[in-house]
């Protein structure tokens, strides 16, 4: 299927063209037929040499501008036609305007009512300002002669860009309306994509099933883009979706309240104007960057992505303020001294570059390639990257040395300090560079215990040598200088074993209170055990209890003790 749509000042026969082309009359209201004028979208469709084509006709007084731009918001393809009776006239110079803005390239110009006047004035003025527009130099055709138009028309499907069809969908919705016994039915031009009925959509941020579709009034299975589509919709009342909304592949879009965007066709432009794209008419503020670019904050949010087009309008003046290509739909702030500026220079080249690191999903929802390393469900800039590896390297040195008896930085304290958006990459980045992890701390390689400690551990050592069961007095600690954190820092090095507070023994002193336990009778009590390994009460408790903790000992009602 080929969707076209129509364009031109009111009155000029639009719709009737297309009346005579597919036997059906676009206008379906009934104020439309009784008032002559179309005011609303209308909908018609034909075989044209083998290929189905389907008309979007849209209003051409200036009242129905935004109702205009909604029909051909997604449309790729134009039929304008402007009157031999009348030439060219305004709302001919909004609707190539709103055109030219859009970036429509495939057109096809039809004079009218060429049996009624001299068609040539009006193609010359048509021709002068087509020149200048995308839409520059359209075959021109007499719509008296309905072959030759037929025949410009088939010769203008063949220039259309093939859509992708497993492109993720996204239906601007023009018209919405109730079957009984169906409910609720969205119709749109679907410009890329498959849609298939059992398919789950999302609307608003919740699911929708389709359950029934057709294509130009019959039912089908599915339709590929482009295509016209009806969709019948559960999950969602008529009243909750409407004109300007989407309905649109799960996860894969991403809702925007404020863009970067290049200016095209820019004149002068206003604070507060109206952002059209696709069915969509959203009032935002503008904030120009540079001659070329500016940022758009949008009174609500819309699925916007990169290299999206759409145009700013003032609609007091009925008038095409600018076309515009979004460029960012996550754009930064702009809160520091000269950030306006600096985004302005960036903006000017008519690219942005890429998040440094995003997830993969996070990237197709914004319209940007995967480009750069995979880091499981992440994509990274590998010199963003490489940097951020350095960084960690330099962070837990700098740590350690500030921190000399600590076991090691905290991972989400690395992880802040680095800019990483979430933990799962911190693993990642630590490969290769030889810090260890452990309890969620991280350290340098070879961290080892700082001279001052050293010393005061190899004398503690000294004295377990000769009574291995012979803890240190707190005194004796305190005299050392072996604090709590210093103690920590000398067991977590596999120098000494922490027995209690303030009580620590040598590193193999469990495996050695076995062994020596194990000659005596069993069972026995804390005393035997006590004068046994030649220690006081205040050892031999907890040392027991660590005992029967790695099930080495195990203790009897009665208190007593035996060795497993």
């Amino acid at each position: 299927m080929f969707v076209v749509a129509t364009a031109g000042h009111v009155d000029h026969g639009k719709s009737t063209l297309v009346h005579r082309l597919t036997g059906m009359w676009p206008d379906r209201l009934a104020e439309e037929r009784r008032r002559g004028l179309t005011i609303d979208l209308g909908f018609a469709w034909t075989d044209i040499g083998g290929r189905r084509i389907a008309f979007v006709d849209v209003p051409g007084h200036e009242r129905f501008v935004a109702t205009m731009l909604a029909g051909v918001g997604s449309v790729p393809a134009v039929m304008f036609v402007v009157a031999a009776t009348e030439g060219w006239m305004p709302q001919s110079d909004e609707h190539l305007a709103a055109l030219h803005a859009l970036g429509v390239r495939h057109g096809l110009l039809v004079i009218s009512k060429a049996d009624l006047a001299d068609p040539t004035p009006a193609v010359e003025a048509a021709r002068e300002r087509f020149a200048a527009t995308s839409l520059a130099d359209p075959p021109v055709v007499l719509g008296t002669d309905l072959d030759r138009v037929r025949a410009e028309l088939v010769a203008l499907t063949d220039r259309l860009p093939v859509p992708d069809p497993a492109a993720d969908v996204r239906l601007w919705v023009d018209r919405t309306f109730s079957v009984r016994g169906a409910g609720t039915v969205v119709t749109g031009t679907l410009a890329a994509g498959t849609v298939r009925v059992g398919d789950e959509l999302e609307h608003a941020g919740r699911r929708v099933t389709v359950r029934g579709l057709q294509c130009l009034g019959e039912d089908r299975p599915e339709a590929g883009a482009v295509a016209r589509v009806a969709l019948n919709l559960r999950g969602v009342d008529r009243r909750h979706i409407g004109r300007g909304d989407t309905v649109r592949t799960p996860g894969a879009w991403l809702d925007t309240a404020e863009v970067d965007v290049a200016l095209r066709t820019a004149q002068t432009l206003h604070r507060e104007l109206v952002l059209h794209v696709g069915s969509a008419a959203v009032p935002v503020h503008v904030r120009p960057l540079g001659a070329g670019a500016a940022r758009l904050r949008l009174r609500r949010p819309l699925p916007l992505r990169v290299s999206d087009v759409g145009l700013l309008r003032d609609s007091g003046e009925h008038r095409i303020a600018a076309g515009i290509e979004v460029l960012d739909v996550r754009p930064p702030a702009l809160r520091r001294r000269g950030a306006a500026r600096a985004r302005a220079d960036e903006l000017a080249t008519g690219s942005v570059h890429p998040p440094d690191c995003a997830r993969a999903d996070e990237l197709r929802a914004m319209g940007l390639p995967a480009r750069g390393e995979r880091i499981g469900d992440w994509v990274v800039d590998p010199r963003w990257w490489a940097q951020r590896r350095a960084d960690a390297v330099a962070a837990v040195r700098r740590w350690a040395a500030e921190r000399d008896v600590t076991a090691g930085m905290p991972l989400d304290a690395l992880r802040r300090q680095l800019g990483l958006p979430a933990a799962e990459l911190v693993s990642g980045l630590l490969e290769g560079t030889g810090l260890t992890v452990s309890d969620g701390l991280v350290a340098p390689p070879g961290a080892g215990l700082p001279a001052r400690v050293e010393e005061a551990v190899r004398a503690v050592e000294d004295r377990l040598a000769a009574e291995p069961f012979r803890a240190p007095e707190a005194d004796d600690l305190a005299a050392l200088k072996l604090g709590a954190r210093e103690l920590a820092a000398a067991v977590r090095a596999g120098r000494l074993t922490r027995i209690a507070d303030g009580v620590v023994l040598g590193p193999d002193a469990l495996d050695r209170a076995a062994g020596i336990l194990a000659t005596l009778p069993q069972p026995f009590t804390v005393s035997e055990a006590r004068r046994a390994l030649g220690t006081t009460r205040r050892v031999a408790v907890p040392l027991l209890e660590r005992l029967d903790a790695r099930r080495l000992t195990r203790r009897g009602g009665d208190g007593t003790r035996e060795v497993v």
